[in-house]
């Protein structure tokens, strides 16, 4: 008798504990595509993106035209003036590489303009996020479009029309 009262008591606690914790969902690319100023942002992006690429396959098209015009020259040239124009060659090839990785590289060009534009444009919606979170009592907020595998999640738990409204926009 005294393990049925104790497995119930037991069983009612813990009902209790997870019905207490609340949870939410919100779909952030849902969320990114209704903010005018990330679309603009983006928009940036990819203009300079498609500058920077045309720049560095620019270098690399005229590092290609040097080799082949070395090809043909080749048999014309002194030693000397083969190891000057190799040394060209490979200077130039550098200068494209250099440019590629300033531009594209972990650190790159591409990479801080991307966070000074789209760092403020998160921030926004963490707080907005945060916000929902503590009026309506939600301990965790998952992002339902990140890579976690998501199987099944009940649309009256997503939050993102929320998060929207309290940044101002409208669904």
């Amino acid at each position: 008798m005294k393990k049925i009262v104790l497995t119930l008591a037991l069983a009612l606690i813990a009902a209790t504990a997870v019905d207490a914790q609340k949870f939410a969902l919100v779909d952030m690319d849902y969320i990114l595509k209704a903010i005018p100023a990330y679309e603009t942002a983006n928009e940036q992006l990819d203009q300079l993106s498609k500058k920077w690429q045309k720049e560095v396959e620019n270098m690399l098209a005229e590092v290609q035209t040097m080799y082949k015009n070395y090809q043909t020259e080749l048999v014309f040239l002194t030693d000397d003036m083969k190891v000057k124009r190799e040394e060209e060659i490979v200077a130039k090839e550098k200068e494209a590489n250099e440019l590629k990785r300033k531009y594209f590289g972990v650190e790159g060009e591409l990479y801080k303009k991307r966070e000074s534009l789209m760092k403020p444009i998160h921030e926004e919606i963490f707080t907005a996020v945060q916000s929902v979170a503590t009026e309506k009592g939600y301990q965790l907020i998952i992002d339902k479009s990140s890579d976690m595998s998501l199987v099944y999640a009940a649309p009256k738990i997503d939050v993102s029309d929320e998060v929207l409204e309290k940044l101002g926009y409208s669904k």
